[in-house]
Parts: C-alpha cells; sequence; structure tokens
C-alpha cells in the first residue's frame, strides 16, 4: 500500500497519476468491500472526477495541495455538502447536507480525493461497529473479529488499503480503539485543535475529529493539514495547526515517559506485554521511565457514561421528524415524535438516550450528572500534576486485541470496558494518539497509546515515532 506522503509527493511532481491511484484503490474497494463493509457510501464517480482536475492542474503547472491525489474515506458523521450523511442511523438515511464540515473543506483545499463515506456505530455510539443501521464492519486482518469502534470503518478502511488515510471521530475513543484493534495510527487531537464544525455531535464536550493512517508520518500530515482556528467552531482554539512532522525525527533522549502504576484491572496479558516492550525501547532510545499515579482513574468510565449520554440526550433531541430526517407520520405531534424515534433510533442509542435523560432529570441532576463533572475536574488535575514529572504518558490502547462479533453484545458494560484507557483523555481534553507495536492473541494487531497534555502534540509524536522505529 502507497502512503500519504508518498502519493502527495508523486501526484506533484508528475511521477504519479491521481487518477491511477483512485483507480487502484478503488480496485481493492471492488475485491474486499463486500466482505468488510468499511463504506456506506462509495463516491467513486466524483472522485475521478476530482482526481482528474488535479492530473489537469499538475499538467499546466498549478500549484496542488500538501494531499494532492490522496484517496481519503470521511466517517459518516461529518458533513458532505450534497452527499448522503447518515450517522449509519435510519432516521438519517437519505439526507443529504447543504455545507461542508470544515475538516471536508480543508482536505479538498489540500487536493485529496474523497473516496467514500465509512461506517460506524450509530451516531458513534459503540466500541465495536456492531450498532450500524447498516450492518457491521469487519476486521480486515480477520473478518470474525470487529474492527473496534465507533470508527471501525475508517480504520477497516486503511487497514484494508482502500484509502490511504481516513478521518474519524472520538468521543470515549472511538479513534484510538479501532486503530488499535486494526494495527494502524490513530490520533486524538487536543479538543479545540481541529474544528467540529460539519461533526453530527454526540457529546459536544468530548467530541473530536482525527485521523487514521498507515505511518507517524502520514498521521503528521494530515493532522497539520485539518487543524487551525475556525471561527465558526465556537470551541475552536484561536491558534495556526500544530508544526508536527518536523520533529518527527528529534528522538526521545531526555524525555520524560510516565507508566501509570494504578491502571484499571482487566487488560489481557498479551497487551501489557507489549506495552513493557514499548517502555524497553523508549528507555533504549534514552528516554527515563517514571512511575506516576492517577488516583482518579478508576471513576473515569463511570462519569464519562453519565456525561456523555446527558449531552447525547440533549443533542439527539432535534431528530424530532420535522425539521430533517425521516419521519413516520401518526395521528398527533406527540405520537408523531415517539413513533419517528422508535423506528429511527437504535437499541445503543435509545439506551444512552434513556440514560442521559434520566441523568439530567429534576432530583437526579445533582446526584449524578453534577458528581460526574467534579469527577471530571478531579481526573484533569490528577493529570496536571503527573505532566509536571512527566512529558507524555505511556498506557494499553485497548484492553484486548479484537474480539469475536457477538461476544460482547449482550453485556453493555463489558463492551464500556473497551474504552477504560482512553476515555480519560477525553474527559480532559487532552491529545492521545494509538500507535501499532507488535501482535497479541491470535497474531491481532496490538496498539500502544501515547498521551500528552493539552497541546502537547510536538511531544507526543516524538514519542510516537521512536515507536514506530523500534517496532
Amino acid at each position: 500500500m502507497q502512503k500519504l506522503v508518498e502519493i502527495a509527493s508523486g501526484v506533484s511532481n508528475g511521477s504519479l497519476s491521481a487518477s491511477a491511484v483512485v483507480e487502484q484503490h478503488l480496485a481493492r474497494i471492488d475485491v474486499r468491500e463486500s466482505e468488510i463493509h468499511a463504506f456506506n457510501l462509495v463516491t467513486a464517480d466524483q472522485a475521478r472526477l476530482d482526481a482528474a482536475k488535479v492530473d489537469a492542474d499538475v499538467k499546466s503547472g498549478k500549484k496542488v495541495g500538501a494531499l494532492a491525489g490522496v484517496p481519503i474515506a470521511v466517517k459518516d458523521n461529518m458533513c458532505t455538502r450534497g452527499v448522503e450523511t447518515t450517522c449509519s442511523s435510519k432516521i438519517l438515511q437519505g439526507w443529504k447536507p447543504p455545507y461542508d464540515a470544515t475538516v471536508v473543506t480543508k482536505l479538498r483545499a489540500a487536493g485529496a480525493i474523497i473516496i467514500g463515506k465509512t461506517n460506524l456505530d450509530e451516531f458513534a455510539m459503540g466500541s465495536s461497529t456492531e450498532n450500524s443501521a447498516f450492518g457491521p464492519t469487519k476486521n480486515p486482518h480477520d473478518i470474525s473479529r470487529v474492527p473496534g469502534g465507533s470508527s471501525g470503518g475508517s480504520a477497516a478502511a486503511v487497514a484494508a488499503g482502500f484509502a490511504a488515510a481516513s478521518l474519524g471521530s472520538d468521543t470515549g475513543g472511538s479513534i484510538r480503539q479501532p486503530a488499535a484493534l486494526c494495527g494502524v495510527v490513530g490520533v486524538k487531537p487536543t479538543y479545540g485543535v481541529v474544528s467540529r464544525y460539519g461533526l453530527v455531535a454526540f457529546a459536544s464536550s468530548l467530541d473530536q475529529i482525527g485521523p487514521f493512517t498507515c505511518d507517524v508520518r502520514d498521521a503528521a500530515t494530515l493532522l497539520e493539514v485539518i487543524s487551525g482556528h475556525d471561527p465558526l467552531d465556537s470551541t475552536s482554539i484561536p491558534q495556526p495547526a500544530p508544526s508536527l512532522v518536523s520533529v518527527l525525527e528529534h528522538g526521545v533522549a531526555g524525555m520524560r515517559i510516565g507508566r501509570v502504576t494504578d491502571l484499571p484491572e482487566g487488560c489481557e496479558a498479551d497487551v501489557l506485554e507489549r506495552l513493557e516492550s514499548a517502555f524497553d525501547a523508549l528507555r533504549s532510545a534514552g528516554a527515563t521511565i517514571v512511575d506516576i499515579k492517577l488516583p482518579s482513574i478508576q471513576y473515569c468510565l463511570t462519569a464519562y457514561y453519565l456525561i456523555a449520554p446527558a449531552e447525547a440526550s440533549s443533542n439527539l433531541a432535534r431528530y424530532d421528524g420535522v425539521r430533517y430526517g425521516n419521519r413516520v407520520d401518526a395521528a398527533d405531534l406527540n405520537s408523531m415524535y415517539a413513533a419517528t424515534r422508535e423506528a429511527g433510533f437504535g437499541e445503543e442509542v435509545k439506551r444512552r438516550i434513556m440514560l442521559g435523560t434520566y441523568a439530567l432529570s429534576a432530583g437526579y441532576y445533582d446526584a449524578y450528572y453534577g458528581k460526574a463533572l467534579k469527577v471530571r475536574r478531579l481526573i484533569s488535575d490528577d493529570f496536571a500534576r503527573a505532566y509536571q514529572s512527566v512529558d507524555t504518558i505511556l498506557t494499553p490502547t485497548s484492553p484486548s486485541v479484537a474480539f469475536e462479533f457477538g461476544s460482547k453484545t449482550d453485556n453493555p458494560l463489558a463492551m464500556y470496558l473497551c474504552d477504560v484507557f482512553t476515555i480519560p483523555t477525553n474527559l480532559a481534553g487532552h491529545p492521545a494518539m494509538s500507535v501499532p507495536f507488535g501482535t497479541g492473541a491470535h497474531s491481532m494487531p496490538v496498539g500502544v497509546q501515547v498521551l500528552a497534555p493539552t497541546l502537547g502534540e510536538q511531544a507526543m509524536f516524538k514519542v510516537a515515532a521512536e515507536l514506530e522505529r523500534a517496532s
């Protein structure tokens, strides 16, 4: 598989044809998409037109962007003007947004070719991509196993070679966990570094867009393109995109890497073994490993599953059959609301709406939602203390390798535990990324997670690049 940087360089200097690159990726999609189902929609015709335009620009001597001719897949919860955007939900089936998400606008401006919209857990609620209204996505390494979620389609598209890169969204680990399970790089940047304008909201204070790529350099390149201040997003940080590619060869000599001594239990032995190997590799490269504690990390899962559903119950109230989306006719307005939501939302989405509505209801707000916000503050304080003594922190990304389909669907708590190592970073708003680091049980990929403080992307990418070299 060609990497993003190689494609962009080749197309820019004329040694590669954007049209030929697109056809290669569409050919791979034709061969395996029917068994993997990474996409809800493959935009082949438009991709061919866009590729032809890039080739024409190169031939005429026009300057092309940093992603010229690169086929990129976009998670189907990011708005694409005139192209169906469903969030893998029946309630939005057929809806075509009248505008592009900011990240989509930036991709197009950089010369990227959007090759399709990827499958996800409905409204990004899940850890296995088994909750899509349009069927599950399968792991390209073993189609009997899940690709992770909620951005499972985006991770699988890169792992299968359907796209050179993809975009996903991460609310509690939805980029990093599928990246680990599919053996690709996945990045959740600092909250506010990448615009959320045009991202269909799940939990607005937690959601963040980030890249999936084959390697760390590609991830740095793509993140530089999609980052930067956006006046259309009130939570966007008012500063330029970070410089990341420039630090990848700096190494980790002199850096302090945190080892969390009070991690939650339940991590499989094969994953912990790879984590220890990662610590050894960083130590050999000149880093110092420092033991740290994060006492409140044990409460993260509980706090998250109050805060995220509470925000979801508010955000999803707009799907009422009146303004947009599908409608089920009924005798009166309230009956229409109920019938529309019953038909349009899947079981997991309904579960989280109910949890969130309960947590926000009179008499329970202070006992549940209010306390969860206080725990969120404790988590941020714990991280702040830890980062006084370390530059980055290393943990597992997922407690296990990819699991078999159906093995956790009857036990929501077991599914929620898949995100036990990724959720803390979302609550704190910090950056984190998953880097492939060997294999574990059943020869499936294992990912190691690199965490950094707010706007600590440069330190995070230095460590990620060193881990990649070691692996």
